[in-house]
C-alpha cells in the first residue's frame, strides 16, 4: 500500500460518487425528460441527445485549452471545478427550462474536460510503469461501481412506473446531487501526487502564460504524431460506443413494449453495465503485472469480440425504432429480457477493456506528457460521443449499430497496431542482452 496507491484509491472513490450522479442520470435523462413534457408543455422543445451531444461538443472544444489551465492551476483544483459543474448539471432538471438545459450541458462539457484530464495527469503522477496497468484497472474497478449505486437506486424508485411523476423526479434529482456532492469533498481532501513535477516544469519560465502556451503547444505536437493519429481512431470508437450504451441502449429497453415492466428493465441495464466494467477493472488491475507481460492488445482484441457478440445479438433482440418511442414491435426473433441484460454485461465489459488500456498506454507510454495525452484521448472521444448521441436523434437502431461495427474494427487495428509499435523495441533491446549473456 505506496502512497500512490492510497492517492489512486481516494481518486477512485472521490469519481464513484460524482459519476454516480452522472452516469446514473445519462442513463434515465430520455425518460426523465419525456415525463417533464407531460406535466410541463414549454418543456416539449427539449431533447435528451442534444443535451448530452452538446456536453461532448463542448469537452471537446475546451479539451484544448485544459492542458493550459491545469498547468496553471494543477490537477486536484481542476477536477474539484469540474466535479462542480456535474452537480449543477443535475440540480438544473429542479427548475426545468430548455435554454437552462442547454446552457448548463454547454459547462458541464467544460468541466468534463477538466476533471477527465486532471484525473489522467492525477493518476500518472501517482503510477508508474510497473504499477499504472493495475492502477488504471483498480481505478476503472472503483468509478464504475457507479453504475451499481444508481442504477440500482432507479430500479427501486421506478418501480412500476410508466411515467416518472414530479415528486419521484426531486426524490432522484436530490439523491443524486447529494452523492455527487459527497464526491467533491473527498477531492477536497486529495493529497498530493508522489511525483509533482513533470518535465514541463523545468523545460520553461515560470511565468504562467508561458507554462499555458507551452502546455497547448506540446498537447499540439503530439496531436500530430503517426502513433497518435491511429491511436484517435480507437478513441474515437470509445466514443461512440460510450454514446450508445450511456444515452441510446437503456432507452431502448425501456421502450421495447414486449420486453416485460420495460422501464424497470432501464435500470437493470444500467446495473449489469456496471457489473461488466466493475469486474474487467478489477481483473486487469489484479492482473496488472501479468499484463505488462502478455502486452495490452490482447485485451483490447477480448473487449472487440464482446462487442461484435453484443451488437448481433442487439441487432436480432430489440426492434429497430426502439430508439425514438414506445414501440410494440416485433425484432428479429421475440424480445428477450435475459438477452438484453446479457448485452449491456457484454457491453460494459468490452468498454473497460478499452479504456482500461487506454488509460495503461497513456500513462506508462506517454508518462512525460500525460496532460497532452489525456487531453488528445477526451478531445477525440467526446468527438465521437457528440456524433453518435447527435445521429441517435435520427438513425434507426441497425443503422446505428452498423456504424459502431465499422468503427471498432478500425479502432482495435490502429490500437493493435501501435502497441506492437511500441513493444517492438522492448523485444529486440531484451533479445540483444539475452545474446549478450
Amino acid at each position: 500500500m505506496d502512497r500512490g496507491f492510497i492517492n489512486v484509491l481516494l481518486l477512485g472513490l472521490a469519481f464513484m460518487l460524482v459519476f454516480t450522479a452522472f452516469q446514473t442520470w445519462t442513463n434515465i435523462q430520455k425518460t426523465i425528460i419525456d415525463s417533464i413534457k407531460i406535466d410541463d408543455t414549454s418543456f416539449k422543445d427539449a431533447n435528451a441527445y442534444s443535451s448530452l451531444a452538446i456536453i461532448y461538443i463542448s469537452m471537446a472544444i475546451f479539451n484544448w485549452n485544459s492542458p493550459s489551465v491545469i498547468s496553471l492551476i494543477g490537477p486536484r483544483v481542476a477536477m474539484l471545478i469540474g466535479g462542480i459543474t456535474y452537480v449543477l448539471f443535475v440540480m438544473s432538471f429542479f427548475i426545468p427550462y430548455v435554454w437552462l438545459l442547454y446552457l448548463v450541458s454547454c459547462i458541464m462539457g467544460i468541466g468534463a474536460a477538466l476533471i477527465w484530464t486532471g484525473q489522467g495527469n492525477y493518476l500518472t503522477l501517482n503510477s508508474n510503469e510497473q504499477t499504472i496497468s493495475r492502477n488504471s484497472g483498480i481505478f476503472w474497478a472503483m468509478l464504475q461501481m457507479s453504475m451499481f449505486i444508481g442504477n440500482t437506486f432507479v430500479f427501486f424508485v421506478f418501480r412500476d412506473k410508466e411515467n416518472i411523476d414530479r415528486s419521484t423526479r426531486q426524490i432522484v434529482i436530490w439523491t443524486l446531487s447529494a452523492i455527487a456532492v459527497s464526491g467533491l469533498a473527498v477531492m477536497v481532501f486529495f493529497p498530493k501526487p508522489v511525483h509533482t513535477e513533470e518535465k514541463l516544469s523545468t523545460e520553461i519560465s515560470e511565468t504562467a502564460i508561458s507554462k499555458a502556451k507551452l502546455a497547448l503547444k506540446r498537447a499540439g505536437r503530439l496531436f500530430c504524431t503517426r502513433n497518435m493519429i491511429l491511436l484517435c481512431l480507437t478513441f474515437v470508437y470509445t466514443g461512440l460506443e460510450l454514446g450508445f450504451w450511456s444515452g441510446v441502449y437503456g432507452y431502448c429497453i425501456s421502450t421495447t413494449k414486449v420486453l416485460p415492466n420495460s422501464k424497470r428493465l432501464m435500470g437493470i441495464s444500467g446495473i449489469f453495465i456496471g457489473l461488466g466494467e466493475v469486474i474487467a477493472g478489477a481483473a486487469f488491475g489484479i492482473l496488472g503485472s501479468k499484463t505488462n507481460k502478455w502486452g495490452r492488445d490482447p485485451i483490447v482484441i477480448l473487449g472487440f469480440i464482446l462487442h461484435v457478440v453484443s451488437f448481433f445479438v442487439i441487432f436480432l433482440n430489440i426492434p429497430n425504432n426502439a430508439p425514438f418511442k414506445d414501440t410494440p414491435d416485433q425484432a428479429f426473433i421475440t424480445s428477450n429480457a435475459v438477452l438484453a441484460i446479457m448485452c449491456s454485461f457484454l457491453l460494459g465489459f468490452g468498454d473497460a477493456c478499452f479504456n482500461t488500456q487506454i488509460f495503461s498506454m497513456l500513462g506508462g507510454v506517454y508518462v512525460e506528457d500525460s496532460v497532452a495525452a489525456f487531453s488528445i484521448f477526451k478531445f477525440t472521444q467526446s468527438v465521437g460521443a457528440a456524433i453518435s448521441l447527435t445521429y441517435a436523434s435520427y438513425f434507426y437502431l441497425y443503422a446505428q449499430l452498423g456504424i459502431l461495427l465499422v468503427f471498432a474494427i478500425m479502432g482495435t487495428v490502429s490500437f493493435v497496431w501501435v502497441e506492437w509499435r511500441h513493444k517492438r523495441p522492448v523485444v529486440n533491446a531484451e533479445a540483444s542482452v539475452s545474446d549478450s549473456e
